[in-house]
């Protein structure tokens, strides 16, 4: 006889792909005609832009771009100069044989930008991005239950809460901002670079959409009116929704990165910026189920054999945030701290047993007056350290993000600089099910004529489940002959009926 089970399927995402590359490239800027021979490099900063991303069937790909900004004092001793260039980058990841088509995100960081003169009118500038890949293909798993309980058969059944992947996409949106440098800072005269780091601060899934809210935390180095350079920050506050596919319970979460595609920033002859930026906001929404499943099955009195299935799921343990606090004294003889930067790095993992050691590289760029009322930069790299718990069978991913509290004081020969490093933790596993699929029942069993009805028996390892399997019994008749509500003390006398 053949027990039915119905089939129920449940929708989720997989993430066949997780990598990091790492790009270089030169690139040689000529001097326009005009501005003044190169005497000496001061500075370069860089700002990632990703242009697009392709799913191209067996990989998958990006583009952008570097805007970099190279501050050089001239030969005739005029005033510092700057000029920008653009370095495109393209970078592909090869996918396992036979991926679903998906959905991609891509989050690009600067890791360095330094430029040197080959010539009084050309400037060599080398720039460094790394970029993550994450492709996630749709998949549909399967659990299954009996049409009705069958008289006779025992069935264990499992509800498990598990927290899946569940839809990726993206939004894109425009900012346009005028701001205003206010309070005693200098008006300013010409922008040097500038940079934007957006953030999310908050988020939510509400049924079919996300709504998210952060800032454009925009980061400009201008000269002001009175010749010397200044440094000023601006919050810029953002918020967005974005309609999903599927429609989500209370207990659903949204995992949201920003990533500028386009930026720019113009100053107008009344000292007022205007910001004109484009951003694209990749996100993850997953959400809570409840998986109902038999995972054992047996019959007391009959013959009973029943068809077993794993399944495996990419479970989502938790996401959380974690803050990183950097501080370092660099060598300079320095008078006037103008401005700071810090450009952090993709983490690397160290695992010892249960704990896995996060080390985050980065480096600091300070633009200073030295004593001698001259510009000068000090550079330094830096690697924090952070240890985190998770068991060998957790996947962790730790992204940085933009970076807060950034300052510099200058004294007694050295700069002292300090940051905040937020760091989004995600923690993922492969949760392995074992569930029967199908159960086929044989001939009634003819129980032994010396057998006992009853059994003495102390409770050890095994659950009241496994007990009652092995001595021919049922759950239930062990609770009532035992007055139980849960599992026994180990080491309880217990009386098992025998059927």
């Amino acid at each position: 006889m053949q027990l039915q089970f119905h089939k129920s399927t449940h929708s989720y995402m997989i993430m066949p792909l997780q990598e990091i590359q790492n790009g270089e490239a030169t690139q040689e800027i000529k001097l326009p005609d005009g501005m003044p021979d190169i005497g000496r490099i001061l500075a370069a900063w860089g700002q990632v832009i990703l242009r697009g991303k392709e799913w191209r069937g067996d990989s998958v790909a990006c583009s952008g771009g570097l805007m970099v900004w190279v501050l050089y004092a001239p030969e005739d001793g005029s005033q510092e100069r700057v000029i920008d260039g653009w370095i495109p980058f393209q970078m592909k990841w090869d996918l396992p044989d036979r991926t679903p088509e998906g959905e991609i995100r891509i989050r690009c960081m600067p890791r360095f930008v330094d430029a040197r003169s080959v010539s009084p009118r050309k400037i060599m500038v080398r720039s460094g991005v790394a970029a993550m890949a994450e492709a996630f293909s749709p998949m549909e798993g399967e659990t299954y239950l009996p049409d009705e309980n069958i008289q006779g058969v025992e069935l264990l059944r499992s509800t498990y809460p598990i927290r899946l992947p569940k839809e990726v996409g993206e939004k894109t949106f425009l900012i346009d901002e005028e701001l205003t440098v206010s309070g005693p800072d200098p008006q300013p005269e010409k922008i040097i670079y500038y940079c934007l780091r957006p953030a999310v601060t908050d988020k939510k899934v509400l049924a079919n959409k996300i709504v998210f809210r952060g800032n454009g935390n925009l980061h400009v180095l201008y000269r002001g009116e009175e010749g010397q350079m200044n440094s000023v920050d601006f919050e810029v506050p953002l918020s967005q929704y974005a309609q999903l596919n599927g429609e989500y319970s209370v207990d659903a979460q949204v995992d949201v990165f920003l990533m500028p595609t386009s930026l720019e920033l113009e100053l107008d002859d009344e000292g007022h910026f205007r910001l004109k930026a484009g951003l694209t906001a990749q996100y993850i929404v997953n959400d809570r189920e409840m998986l109902e499943l038999i995972q054992d099955a047996y019959a007391p009195n009959r013959e009973l054999r029943g068809e077993l299935r794993q399944m495996e799921l990419p479970a989502i343990l938790e996401s959380r945030r974690e803050n990183l606090y950097g501080e370092q004294n660099i060598p300079a003889d320095a008078d006037q701290g103008v401005d700071v930067s810090f450009l952090p790095d993709f983490p690397r993992q160290r695992r010892n047993g249960d704990r896995v050691e996060m080390e985050i590289p980065g480096t600091f760029q300070v633009l200073y007056y030295g004593a001698d009322g001259v510009l000068h930069t000090a550079i330094a790299r830096w690697e924090g350290q952070y240890p985190m718990n998770a068991d060998e069978n957790s996947r962790l991913t730790v992204l940085p993000m933009a970076v807060e509290g950034l300052q510099a004081g200058v004294g007694n020969g050295s700069v002292n600089v300090k940051m905040e490093l937020p760091l989004a933790v995600t923690a993922m596993t492969r949760q392995e099910i074992p569930m029967v699929i199908g159960i086929e029942l044989g001939e009634q069993t003819e129980p032994e004529a010396n057998r006992p009805s009853l059994i003495l028996c102390r409770a050890g390892s095994m659950g009241l489940w496994d007990m009652a399997k092995t001595a021919g019994s049922t759950v239930d008749a062990i609770r009532k002959a035992n007055q139980l509500t849960e599992e026994p003390a180990p080491g309880q006398m217990l009386l098992i009926p025998v059927n």
